[in-house]
């Protein structure tokens, strides 16, 4: 079912109708060749090049609003390897484009279908709650909450509403463009492919020279990059009984390989392999109900050793950030509901001494750091949207169509629960813009956009299955005469 958030207004409506007019496209184009013919002529260097710069925009937005679902495709790709200038707070080409996405994706549907719609799924009322708390957050953050202390920046602040809204949106946008499944699989082949050549790069001689200028340090430093290849390949080569068996074999390899360089190669980052063991335990407990009994007894124990031994390579990192989580959950007292708005914790950090010293500092923690700038009602609409596809994934688990949905549908399961563990080390799902930030978004965006799959296969098989309940009757209806 679909329901109607926002009807658009009657003058929308009209501009909707001239911008489908051929006569007026043609114009453009007319005008376009015109001015590019007298620049030249008129003038200087300089504008010549803003022009052609600003022709090459228009053209860029006008074959995004033909092709959307390319640009999907386009944005993992841009995400890792496209560099990006040097902008104020981190901002990048990346976080630029989903923002541009998202935006066309919502004008289209204001003036070009003159009504904003949004799947009526159990996992979109969370995802609009966990946003407008952001938003009610923002505005609360303008409160002198500590008087001696000053607010973050106002760009800082919006910033950070920014990674709330954007995570939203590229969760909305793969999950109302893509209910074809073909378009999630490019996607999914096509960040697989990126992920063998960055894998490539730590385990071939001579790759490391493509890979090393090529991808974008804010992306490959991410644990959401190494999560999701991992649990992508793994899920694929496990659920997919369609794929031939070197293709399947290739997967597992990949997945292995990257488990490998995680844990054995560059084994001191925690977030590089601990998600992924949480993402693949769960894979392997979804495919044989044998090695889900053997992991509840072992698994445990096993957990026990690995966050033991990660805590003991780097102790004094782990007590400090447990002091600064307590030290951080202490301040929010003072503000509970709605937290202290994005970004502005960090400021009021220097008032709470962590160790004798009154330095700014986060909390590295997801869950703190949602709390301390959209309060409880954040962290609850976060947990309840991450619980709500979690169960969304879990029953279409069967009602997928075999082959690469079904397959999708158990990674989604298993990436869920990594993400979940992800946040337990480090602020990887919703970057906090004093640590993380934009620059790293362009690999926590992967997340939210995998997660959008998991609607885009939900709305395939409600309609699959409406459409079979209708030849149904219409079979009914043809007996009864």
């Amino acid at each position: 079912m679909i329901h109607r958030v926002m009807a658009g207004a009657s003058t929308a409506g009209r501009l909707g109708g001239v911008l489908n007019r051929t006569w007026l496209n043609r114009l453009l184009m007319a005008g376009a060749l015109a001015l590019a013919a007298a620049a030249p002529l008129q003038l200087s260097e300089r504008l010549q090049m803003l022009l052609l710069a600003a022709l090459v925009g228009v053209g860029g937005v006008l074959l995004l609003m033909q092709a959307p679902r390319l640009g999907l495709v386009g944005l993992v790709l841009v995400a890792l390897t496209v560099p990006s200038p040097r902008l104020p707070g981190g901002l990048n080409v990346a976080v630029l484009l989903l923002g541009l996405l998202v935006g066309l994706w919502l004008f289209d549907m204001a003036v070009r279908r003159r009504q904003i719609k949004l799947f009526d799924s159990p996992m979109t009322r969370p995802l609009l709650v966990m946003v407008a708390a952001a938003a009610l957050a923002f505005v609360a953050g303008q409160l002198a909450w500590f008087p001696t202390a000053p607010h973050a920046p106002l760009d800082s602040q919006l910033g950070g509403l920014a990674i709330y809204v954007l995570s939203a949106g590229a969760f909305l946008l793969v999950g109302h463009q893509f209910e074809d499944p073909r378009w999630l699989a490019r996607l999914t082949w096509a960040f697989l492919a990126l992920g063998a050549l960055f894998i490539g790069g730590w385990l071939l001689p001579g790759v490391d020279r493509l890979t090393r200028p090529l991808f974008q340090f804010g992306a490959t430093a991410n644990s959401m990059l190494w999560l999701w290849i991992v649990t992508l390949a793994l899920s694929q080569a496990l659920f997919n009984e369609k794929l031939e068996r070197p293709a399947r074999a290739a997967l597992l390899g990949l997945a292995l390989a990257t488990l490998f360089v995680a844990f054995v190669i560059n084994g001191e980052w925690k977030s590089g392999y601990l998600p992924a063991f949480v993402a693949v335990g769960v894979l392997v407990a979804l495919r044989s109900p044998k090695a889900a009994l053997l992991m509840a007894l072992v698994g445990p124990v096993l957990a026990i050793y690995i966050s033991s031994q990660a805590i003991a390579s780097d102790e004094y990192s782990y007590s400090t950030r447990l002091d600064a989580w307590i030290i951080v959950l202490t301040m929010v007292r003072e503000s509970p509901i709605l937290g202290f708005g994005p970004a502005n914790y960090y400021w009021y950090t220097p008032l709470f001494p962590i160790r004798g010293y009154a330095v700014q500092f986060n909390s590295h923690n997801q869950y703190v750091d949602i709390v301390a700038q959209t309060g409880l009602v954040g962290l609850a609409a976060f947990l309840w949207f991450m619980g709500s596809v979690a169960v969304a994934a879990w029953r279409l688990r069967r009602r997928a169509p075999p082959g690469f949905a079904r397959a999708y549908i158990y990674g989604a399961l298993a990436g869920v629960a990594g993400m979940l563990a992800a946040g337990v080390l480090v602020d990887w799902i919703l970057p906090f813009v004093y640590n993380i930030g934009l620059n790293g978004y362009r690999g926590s965006m992967l997340g939210w956009l995998f997660l959008g799959g998991v609607m885009g296969i939900e709305r395939m098989v409600q309609r699959q299955a409406a459409a079979t309940v209708d030849e149904e009757a219409r079979i009914d209806i043809a007996k009864e005469r």
